[in-house]
């Protein structure tokens, strides 16, 4: 847990630098910059792609590992940031919504998906009884962190039935990379996947 913490850390840190390439004052070495990230970028997604076609590949097992790698939460995210998971974004928030299914219920509460429209993901919290404002910040928490770790990829969460957003200071994927790179990468991995994963 602690690798995957750490993991997020230098995530959040990644954004705060590409962030800071709009303040370089020459626009020569910002666009510099920009297209060394982007290649930098190009080169690791390609090569994560020809890695999960080489598994793929490799025989009946192929596919159950690539699973495997989806659910491991450092992998999982490395994957998403580069469009390559094996899981949508619907998939991703339902499964994790399941996994936390029980933990929100001994908090006395319980959550479900409304809806999700591209990358807007809108849930609803139904806290059963009466609850303190402490036990509305902890299912908050408790739930951002949740969706946050399977989704990173998202563009916005909603939550229902809870009255204060918390600040979990987390960056979207597109935020870090811009749409641009996102799309383009989902374009390539989509291509992928109906050429090497059928």
């Amino acid at each position: 847990m602690g690798d995957d913490k750490e993991f997020q850390k230098r995530v959040q840190k990644i954004g705060s630098l590409v962030h800071d390439l709009e303040t370089i004052a020459d626009p020569a070495s910002r666009a510099a910059a920009k297209e060394l990230l982007q290649l930098l970028m190009d080169l690791h997604g390609t090569g994560l792609e020809r890695i999960l076609v080489v598994v793929f590949e490799s025989g009946e097992s192929g596919p159950r590992i690539i699973d495997e790698l989806g659910q491991d939460p450092l992998v999982s995210s490395l994957l998403i940031l580069y469009g390559l998971h094996p899981d949508d974004l619907q998939t991703r928030v339902e499964r994790k919504l399941q996994q936390i299914a029980s933990k929100i219920h001994k908090m006395g509460a319980e959550v479900r998906l409304l809806s999700i429209s591209g990358g807007d993901v809108r849930l609803r919290v139904r806290i059963e009884g009466h609850a303190c404002g402490s036990t509305g910040r902890t299912l908050q928490s408790t739930v951002e962190e949740a969706i946050y770790e399977a989704a990173p990829d998202l563009t916005s969460l909603v939550i229902e039935g809870l009255e204060e957003p918390a600040d979990s200071g987390f960056v979207a994927v597109e935020k870090l990379i811009g749409a641009a790179t996102t799309n383009h990468t989902s374009r390539r991995v989509a291509s992928v996947g109906s050429e090497g994963m059928d």
